[in-house]
Formats: structure tokens, sequence, C-alpha cells
């Protein structure tokens, strides 16, 4: 089962130096996830200072810079996983570095047929 391992933290939390530290842990991680059969993609995000919200009401589109909703920790990160189940993903969650600044949410996905595959 595909499961969405989503990392929030804050992202003002971070020094240069453990973030570094995070993606060269991050990156060991994808690479074992991969000799495993695991590893579907993951990627950090930009900081929140760079997104952008769309909302469409009453089939008006509103854009407005930043997130959605101000919270204490930011998405900053995901990774997408085959997991054979929600002990296996939650395993995998904990060996996520940020896991040990924030919080990594699981997610199950939820597969529509109809979509077009991931290239």
């Amino acid at each position: 089962m595909k499961y969405m391992l989503l990392i929030y933290s804050d992202e003002n939390a971070w020094t240069e130096s453990e973030q570094k530290h995070c993606y060269k842990e991050s990156i060991e991680l994808t690479q074992k996830l991969n000799a495993n059969g695991q590893y579907l993609g993951s990627s950090p995000l930009q900081p929140v200072s760079t997104a952008t919200s769309v909302r469409v009401r009453d089939g008006k589109r509103l854009v407005t810079d930043g997130p959605f909703a101000e919270t204490r920790e930011q998405l900053g990160g995901y990774f997408l996983v085959d997991a054979a189940n929600l002990d296996d993903a939650i395993a995998i969650a904990g060996r996520i570095p940020a896991a040990r600044k924030g919080t990594v949410e699981i997610r199950p996905i939820l597969e529509l047929k109809g979509l077009l595959p991931e290239q």
C-alpha cells in the first residue's frame, strides 16, 4: 500500500548545520528505501514564505501569498513510500530525521482508477 509521509516542523527551529545534516540523512534513507523497493518519491519544500494558496469560491479564484493556515509547524517535505501495512509505514516515518524535531503525518494514498501513472 502507498503512504504519504508528510513532514511538519517549525522551519525556524533548524540551524543551517542541522538542516544540512537532516538532508544528508534523508538522502541516505531514500537510498535504503529504494534498495528495499519501498521508495516512490520524496522532496523537501521551499520555505513557507514562497507558498501561494488558491481557493475557488462561487466560481471565483482567490490567490493569496503564503500557506492556507497559520500554524506553528509548517509542511516542510514529504516521502511517498510503498509499505506492507501501517506498522511498516510507522517504522519508516520513525526513521525520517525531521521526526526528531517535528511531526510526520502518515496518510494512506487513495488510488483512483484513471489517474495517470507516476513518471
